[in-house]
């Protein structure tokens, strides 16, 4: 769809479910993707390096960034959910500093490499970015937080030609989902809401990402973008 041919990417939480979807994505438009994420890491695979990151760890994004030789883009899809236990003040604060500070860590070291590149940044946003949940007080937090910081980056560094959009999708089979996936009780109010009456895959979310780092969309700074199957139009 797009060529990405002697560019590098850079993409946290892209070890697995959507994150994973994207690098391959980049990966088949000829890019040079380095792919962080925590725990086992995949097998390798063509244009795909792997590299374990704990994106709360600001010594080793500002390490794994250093080690790259440029920079053209970058997707912060690292994130965590805790159903249930977010109304503890320890466990939300590890989910905001894991979905929110973790992508303000990634961006802020490879500043100075996207300026060089003129690149590009996309943060994965959520349904939840604009929906209230009585269950993931903190998911929703952050997701709504990542909305708000992809418009302030993409104002503080249109100068330095950097591009900040995000994409927001609605709900997607992944890992962060099976549980959903799996209990029909919790299952069937989703799908009945979302107009296109099915989840989504991963690599329906990274064409739009692949876009959004593309030079089709030299113009597009500050978007949040959803990707729901309808689902926020209802």
């Amino acid at each position: 769809m797009f060529s990405f041919s002697g560019r590098s990417i850079l993409i946290t939480g892209g070890t697995s479910g959507i994150g994973l979807a994207i690098a391959r994505a980049f990966a088949a438009s000829g890019a040079d993707v380095t792919a962080a994420g925590l725990g086992a890491l995949p097998a390798a695979e063509p244009g795909i390096h792997f590299a374990s990151l704990d994106v709360t760890d600001t010594a080793a994004c500002v390490a794994l960034v250093a080690s790259l030789g440029r920079i053209d883009a970058v997707v912060n899809a690292a994130g965590i959910i805790r159903r249930d236990a977010e109304f503890s003040i320890d466990v939300f604060q590890q989910v905001m500093d894991v979905n929110l500070t973790g992508a303000m860590r990634i961006a802020t070291a490879a500043k100075e490499k996207l300026a060089a590149s003129n690149g590009a940044i996309v943060n994965i946003a959520s349904l939840w970015s604009y929906f209230g949940s009585p269950r993931v007080p903190a998911y929703t937090a952050s997701k709504g937080a990542i909305a708000q910081l992809t418009k302030s980056l993409a104002v503080a560094w249109a100068a330095d030609g950097i591009r900040v959009n995000a994409v927001a999708p609605g709900w997607i089979a992944t890992p962060l989902t099976q549980a959903l996936q799996d209990n029909p009780e919790l299952a069937a109010p989703i799908l009945a809401r979302c107009p296109l009456k099915r989840w989504g895959k991963p690599e329906e979310i990274a064409p739009l990402v692949l876009f959004l780092c593309s030079d089709a969309a030299s113009f597009i700074t500050g978007a949040v973008m959803p990707i729901d199957g309808g689902y926020s139009a209802m």
